[in-house]
């Protein structure tokens, strides 16, 4: 079987309206992959930033897959958490980012947004905390339902991926 090691880190989050962000994380594959080895999934732990707007996170990744066909590349999905001075936490952004398709290192910025509810829910969630979230978070995949949603931006988290192919040319897969 082919197969693809990423390795690398979930740097920072930047440009969110709040600190105190953590993030979790967990890798979208296709049927005709398979995971070997690694974390597929993942949190990193609270930071956050009295000047300069940016969370320094350095959470390593580390994950090995086989796959007989190229459908259903790799993914990362993402959920940013804004963690409040009460100690709830309250979802800031959702965001994927492709696993690149070509062996080497890479710096990616993944940028999040969240669903924008109707003006009586932005008044809750200004005053209560909260807001609100994807009942079905496999809608981040589906180009059919995710465009319905009403969402607004929010920040960048940006990873750090090295990419490694091994015995891609063996199944006549060329990149």
């Amino acid at each position: 079987m082919a197969e693809v090691h990423i390795i690398g880190q979930i740097r920072e989050a930047k440009d969110f309206p709040k600190d105190h962000l953590f993030c979790r994380w967990h890798i979208h594959i296709g049927n005709n992959w398979r995971h070997i080895a690694g974390k597929k999934e993942g949190q990193t732990h609270v930071s956050w930033s009295q000047f300069n707007n940016i969370c320094r996170w350095a959470f390593p990744i580390d994950v090995h897959l086989a796959t007989t066909g190229i459908q259903g590349w790799p993914k990362f999905f993402i959920e940013v958490y804004h963690f409040d001075w009460l100690g709830r936490a309250h979802i800031f952004g959702y965001g994927t980012v492709t696993v690149p398709t070509s062996p080497g290192s890479y710096t990616l910025d993944c940028y999040t947004w969240r669903p924008f509810g109707s003006i009586r829910q932005r008044f809750v969630q200004y005053f209560l905390g909260g807001g609100l979230q994807l009942k079905n978070p496999d809608q981040v995949f589906s180009s059919n339902e995710r465009y319905k949603l009403s969402t607004e931006a929010m920040g960048v988290v940006t990873f750090d991926l090295n990419v490694v192919f091994r015995n891609f040319s063996n199944y006549g897969v060329e990149y």
